[in-house]
């Protein structure tokens, strides 16, 4: 059985409890984050006057998704979330998602790295006096990654291919050691693997947090973004209402877990993983390359409960980046309002980066598939905002010119109301098998996984809910740290 190792290293330890007696660092734990009303009052009281970006220890708290949606001293209250409207989607079903730009950094992926390192320096581990954290990933990870090892006093190594946003390079320069550009874009991941082998055989003392095969980004995920969508459902539902499906980008597979969540919750939701049409890795056994940033592919992620997906859907990048148009230009806006759609919501859409129109696209897919009607929910994320990608906007303006309300009415038929059922199947058991299998080739092949894992899997029953068991040994491991840590405000 293959559980989050939480194997004491008493040596690297006490060198860690002096770090973080040094920056004056407290750790939350998976509770407090998930429930901010147990985070301690004079911590609340110093967060008044830290912004959400700012690099401060007490920003960790902030990892939750129930921030106030303001850039400077908020606080704590309900879910942020947004409801996406037939005269938007053209679907009778409601498209709800959590909104994820109001976490530190501005996306949601600071907290699955969390989840990551967390457990590694409260057992000793990972030893920050010494080591450097490597955070491969297509751009949110290490993003989260860099930021979370400056706040917990770690040196970082991120990791991200070239062809990524600028912003996403800019910002990361400014907060982690060392950014290291991979050949390639958003499909390109083998080439981040192949770096973290380099970086394995330099001799330097490292430590890799493989989004993608590591279980404190599926466990983080299961436990705060699971119970943060429960939350939201159980707030919109009525009476007659039910819940319908849960859509997201397979991306590192951390998001998904959330789905596992749901199904314990709600036995008849529908668990709906998405990847680019022009790289159907799940739906097609396929390869290529794309333009949605932030959803990874060409391969299948370690950490994927593929037996809990129900359906594949494959999104168009072209539908992606115009929609990103459409919802950030002046024309694109004074078309949606001037067709029906609340103005307040119109200007809220900037709330989506391209991974986020990518969920919101599988949603509506998903809903047309399945004929949903007025009483069915459909619950996505948003990992990101615009703010990540308003480069890719002034790209776009400078090789295509212009944006025009003609434009806005080509790209709402194509894209958003006409968009199709195609390229998305409904799996049955034969069908998450081969998915499943596909881990053979990356995991066991290349990453040095095992068979017997991989079969252990698919067959066991106990393999994933003994991962999601962990919570209360952890958050007993964070106590007890901060105990002994002893730190002062």
């Amino acid at each position: 059985m293959t559980k989050i190792d939480l194997t004491i290293m008493q040596d690297r330890l006490e060198r860690t409890l002096q770090r973080v007696r040094e920056k004056k660092i407290i750790i939350p734990t998976l509770a407090q984050q998930k429930d901010p009303t147990l985070i301690p009052d004079y911590i609340q009281e110093r967060l008044k006057e830290i912004g959400l970006w700012d690099l401060h220890a007490l920003n960790l708290f902030r990892i939750t998704w129930r921030n106030e949606p303001v850039p400077q001293g908020g606080l704590f209250g309900g879910f942020n979330y947004m409801e996406f409207p037939k005269s938007l989607t053209g679907v009778d079903a409601r498209i709800i998602a959590l909104v994820g730009k109001w976490f530190p950094c501005g996306v949601h992926k600071v907290g699955a790295a969390f989840g990551c390192l967390v457990p590694r320096l409260v057992t000793g581990q990972f030893d920050p006096t010494t080591q450097k954290a490597v955070w491969p990933s297509t751009g949110n990870y290490c993003r989260g990654g860099a930021y979370d090892s400056w706040l917990l006093g770690c040196h970082s190594i991120a990791i991200l291919p070239e062809g990524m946003s600028r912003e996403r390079f800019d910002w990361l320069r400014t907060v982690a050691d060392e950014v290291i550009p991979t050949p390639g874009t958003e499909s390109n991941v083998k080439e981040i693997f192949d770096k973290c082998w380099e970086l394995r055989r330099s001799g330097q003392d490292l430590m890799i947090f493989n989004q993608f095969d590591e279980f404190g980004n599926y466990i983080w995920h299961y436990i705060l973004t699971g119970d943060a969508l429960e939350n939201v459902a159980n707030e919109v539902l009525g009476p007659r209402d039910r819940l319908a499906g849960f859509a997201s980008a397979t991306g590192s597979a951390g998001t998904l877990a959330a789905g596992d969540y749901l199904k314990q919750k709600f036995p008849h939701v529908k668990i709906v993983a998405s990847e680019a049409q022009q790289c159907p890795t799940l739906l097609e056994n396929g390869f290529g390359a794309h333009r949605i940033e932030g959803i990874g592919d060409k391969h299948v992620p370690w950490i994927h409960n593929v037996r809990n997906t129900d359906f594949i859907t494959a999104i168009d990048d072209n539908a992606v980046v115009n929609l990103a148009r459409m919802f950030n230009e002046k024309a694109g806006k004074e078309y949606l309002v001037n067709s029906g759609v609340d103005e307040t919501l119109v200007q809220n859409l900037d709330l989506l980066g391209f991974s986020s129109i990518s969920n919101l696209l599988s949603a509506i897919k998903f809903a047309k598939y399945n004929e949903l009607s007025h009483e069915d929910v459909v619950l996505t994320v948003l990992t990101d905002s615009m703010e990540l990608y308003n480069s890719r906007l002034t790209e776009m303006h400078a090789e295509f010119g212009e944006y025009h309300r003609d434009d806005a009415i080509a790209d709402d038929a194509r894209y958003l109301k006409g968009i199709g059922i195609d390229y998305m199947q409904e799996l049955g058991y034969r069908d998450r098998k081969r998915i499943h299998n596909l881990k053979y080739y990356t995991w066991v092949e290349q990453q040095g996984r095992t068979y017997e894992e991989i079969m252990d899997q698919w067959h066991n029953p106990d393999y994933w809910t003994e991962i999601q068991g962990q919570q209360a040994e952890i958050d007993a491991l964070i106590e007890d740290f901060n105990h002994r840590a002893k730190v002062q405000l």
